[in-house]
């Protein structure tokens, strides 16, 4: 966000509009859904099946979701991580669900066609990919993970799944400086403010919620402007930032269109004409 319209809110937020839900597909199904994986580095999930919908948010290579649906090319489906419903073209999940070993822990790095880094690319990966390892080798004193593919990507760009990075949350978030604003963004290639938050702490091995109002009422703790330290939150309306410490904001925000930081007293008094005082402050 911030200097931008709120995020239209996720149709299976309501109850009223979940049973509109549950009645365009059999009840049983909409439960539990067909287990799949997400077999593309980013995916923007949408809430029409058509590619001129706007982007309400992203899933990441490897996370898990239900298929509610198929039709026409389109796949509706739940992510398991935070439980957003949308959209995605079917090809961009698979349901082959299997074991993932390994994250993708550099904002961005690349899947090489073999472990040299003068290979081919591949593809682009983002931080949050999750892949799976079936070997490593050396070239030339770089170690590379190798895919039952073939195909490679630089160790020390990856962690095993089941290890959260060490240190704050805080410090992850700053990895992902002058990275451009993307309204639904939730990778390396393009963040908005809440998915700022929410990825970050999900590598640091939290689940938090995705989007800025639900972590404005849901996170953590309530506290006083006064009592702000590193790693608090500060929400307007639609809007959420990082302190780094007690006067500077890390965010990903619609005025640099960029994650970057800012001077809390000047981020108030920017934001203030247009969107009025914060509406609170938060621990998480």
């Amino acid at each position: 966000m911030s200097d931008l319209p709120d995020r239209r809110l996720n149709a299976y937020r309501s109850d009223l509009a979940e049973e509109r839900l549950r009645g365009i597909v059999e009840a049983s199904n909409y439960v539990t859904g067909s287990p799949a994986l997400v077999c593309v580095p980013v995916v923007q999930l949408r809430a029409r099946p058509e590619l001129e919908c706007g982007t309400d948010t992203e899933l990441l290579l490897g996370e898990t979701v239900r298929v509610l649906d198929t039709d026409a090319g389109w796949a509706w489906v739940k992510a398991d991580f935070d439980g957003y419903v949308g959209y995605v073209p079917d090809y961009a999940v698979s349901p082959v669900v299997r074991s993932l070993t390994h994250i993708v822990t550099a904002p961005r790095t690349f899947l090489y066609s073999g472990p040299d880094l003068k290979c081919p690319t591949v593809q682009a990966l983002s931080m949050g990919n999750r892949i799976a390892v079936v070997d490593q080798r050396d070239t030339r004193g770089t170690r590379y993970f190798l895919l039952e593919s073939g195909e490679a990507v630089i160790a020390n760009h990856c962690a095993e799944v089941s290890a959260p990075l060490a240190g704050d949350y805080v410090s992850v978030a700053a990895r992902f400086l002058e990275t451009p604003y993307l309204w639904g963004g939730r990778s390396g290639f393009g963040i908005d403010c809440s998915g700022l938050v929410q990825l970050s702490m999900m590598m640091t091995g939290r689940k938090v919620p995705r989007d800025a109002d639900m972590q404005a009422r849901d996170l953590g703790t309530e506290i006083t402007r006064d009592e702000l330290r590193r790693g608090d939150l500060v929400f307007w309306k639609g809007h959420a930032a990082i302190m780094e410490d007690e006067k500077t904001l890390l965010h990903a925000n619609g005025h640099t269109m960029t994650v970057s930081h800012e001077g809390l007293d000047e981020a108030i008094e920017r934001i203030g004409w247009l969107y009025n005082q914060p509406t609170g402050y938060r621990r998480p």
